[in-house]
């Protein structure tokens, strides 16, 4: 039996490192994502990637741009229920930026949020709930209200609504920049 093997590699996707056709383009953060039926989820609640590589049907990673918002979920389970709940918000940067070194994100992110346990994440969900029947786009919510929510949450205080008032002052502001 004679059976030929092309010399061409396989097709490999491209590197997430910059957007092609674009000479001058940032790096892009990479983030991480898995699926594993009834055991663990690593997904993405909000965010707006760029681009998005699959690997197989359970991993995938993202790819965000320099200042952006986004939050990533992770939840973890046994034979006996939940042991895992996790949210982070957090805001891409550049590589000279000082970022926090995060499992699954690369080269690194501010973290803006960090929350564990079913009832903290329950609260926080409810929140970026909250923002999205405003019709408001939690990954345009100001970096300085999810530090405010992960300070308010941390010394166990009431946490602030988000306004679209709020919101309207916040772009005001950043217009004038």
């Amino acid at each position: 039996m004679n059976t030929q093997f092309s010399a061409t590699p396989a097709a490999s996707p491209p590197p997430l490192a910059t957007l092609p056709g674009q000479a001058d383009s940032a790096p892009l953060t990479r983030v991480s994502l898995a699926y594993l039926e009834s055991r663990f989820k690593l997904y993405l609640r909000f965010g707006e990637p760029v681009r998005i590589i699959r690997f197989d049907r359970w991993r995938r990673v993202a790819g965000f741009l320099p200042n952006a918002i986004f939050c990533r979920i992770r939840w973890q389970a046994n034979d006996y229920g939940t042991v895992r709940w996790q949210l982070m918000v957090m805001q891409s940067g550049l590589p000279r930026d000082a970022m926090q070194r995060i499992p699954g994100v690369k080269p690194g992110a501010r973290l803006l949020l960090h929350t564990q346990g079913d009832h903290r994440v329950r609260t926080m969900l409810e929140r970026i709930d909250a923002i999205e029947a405003q019709d408001i786009a939690p990954a345009t919510v100001p970096p300085a209200y999810w530090r405010t929510l992960a300070n308010r949450l941390a010394a166990r205080l009431p946490l602030p609504e988000y306004t679209a008032e709020r919101h309207a002052a916040w772009l005001a502001g950043r217009a004038l920049q």
